[in-house]
């Protein structure tokens, strides 16, 4: 097996890119990636894609995300969560009868589609450079930079309030009340900047404690793996040596066969696609290039692509700033994964109103792999 998906389950104090870093050393394979970065505070589902699957990512960009947060209100930071400086207290003997009532009304607008600004300690670019990286250097963000910076549309299904709580004690992160809530929503959403936007709806201000991403798509946190889980593994298998060092130090393709109990197909998180069976010798032209006439296929399956918001509210590449948020893929609704007869996973197809047949996107094999 040369490509799929590894479910893990990242741990607090690790940025993502240190995921993939482990994971190279358990897999033996350069090429990995992510289908979304998650802060180093933040636990929970990151995928890792191996090989020809980093490049199924765009196909996951209508996928919902679903996040654990806890936020204390009373306090602010330059980060918009406990890792940075406090900027701001409130006295929050001002907001002694604060109710779970208020902060479920200050909630009320985080619905549907919505604009958010990205915060200035974010991996958003501008002219090249990442926010944060300002923010790391100490450098102050120049003034025309900022002004690139313009809110991206996003959307949020379901936001729900678990926990209302005051704390006994306070400190320079802790207020006096915390918030814990579950929110589903789209890609490109920043937690933080709602729990921002929340306290300073309230008066007092607010700051992210903790998140954790609890499904990203067909991806839970039920079905994911820990780091440690898949190291220790492979340490016992003697993939890893008693240090966790790679035993193989020469790069390779094919996942070890001993770890391909962590592995998923490409296309497991596919879910909105339909799926279209051929032939052996279909397959064999669909991998050159060829069209599939639907006289050619079976349709298994079809497309369960639907729109999540009104397309027409949605607003173009151009005049939504950098890395826009929620985007709109019409192609998708006449999508499909390509099967050979015996189950292998070809690619994917779109319908073509020009040719009306299957026209290929993307191929994951190769003529001498079939």
């Amino acid at each position: 097996m040369k490509d799929g998906i590894i479910n893990v389950y990242k741990p607090a104090g690790m940025t993502s890119n240190d995921v993939i870093y482990k994971m190279r050393s358990v897999l033996g394979i350069r090429k990995l990636g992510h289908t979304g970065t998650l802060d180093p505070m933040a636990t929970g589902v990151l995928p890792v894609l191996i090989n020809r699957g980093t490049r199924i990512t765009e196909y996951l960009d209508l996928d919902l995300k679903t996040y654990l947060c806890t936020m204390v209100l009373g306090i602010t930071t330059d980060t918009q969560d406990i890792t940075g400086n406090v900027i701001s207290k409130a006295d929050m003997d001002k907001f002694s009868n604060l109710s779970e009532k208020d902060v479920e009304e200050a909630f009320s607008g985080f619905h549907g589609l919505i604009d958010q600004l990205p915060p200035m300690y974010s991996a958003v670019r501008v002219n090249g450079r990442k926010l944060y990286e300002f923010m790391h250097s100490g450098e102050e963000i120049p003034e025309e930079f900022r002004e690139k910076i313009k809110p991206r549309q996003v959307y949020i299904k379901d936001l729900k309030i678990l926990r209302f709580a005051q704390n006994d004690t306070q400190n320079e992160t802790n207020g006096s009340f915390e918030v814990t809530f579950e929110v589903t929503c789209s890609k490109g959403t920043y937690i933080r900047t709602i729990c921002q936007d929340v306290g300073d709806i309230l008066g007092c201000g607010a700051t992210m404690k903790s998140l954790e991403r609890t499904a990203s798509g067909a991806f839970t946190k039920e079905n994911a793996y820990t780091l440690e889980e898949i190291r220790e593994y492979a340490k016992e298998v003697g993939i890893l040596d008693e240090n966790y060092y790679s035993i193989n130090k020469v790069f390779a393709e094919e996942i070890p066969e001993k770890m391909e109990k962590f592995v998923v197909g490409l296309d497991y998180p596919m879910t909105i696609f339909g799926e279209a069976v051929v032939d052996n010798e279909i397959a064999r032209k669909f991998i050159d290039g060829w069209h599939i006439g639907y006289r050619e296929c079976r349709i298994k399956k079809k497309p369960e692509y639907e729109d999540i918001v009104d397309p027409s509210a949605l607003r173009t590449h151009e005049n939504a700033g950098s890395n826009p948020g929620i985007k709109y893929h019409p192609e998708y609704k006449k999508g499909y994964k390509i099967y050979r007869e015996d189950g292998l996973f070809l690619g994917v197809a779109f319908h073509s109103n020009k040719y009306h047949k299957l026209v290929a996107d993307k191929v994951f094999l190769r003529a001498e792999e079939l």
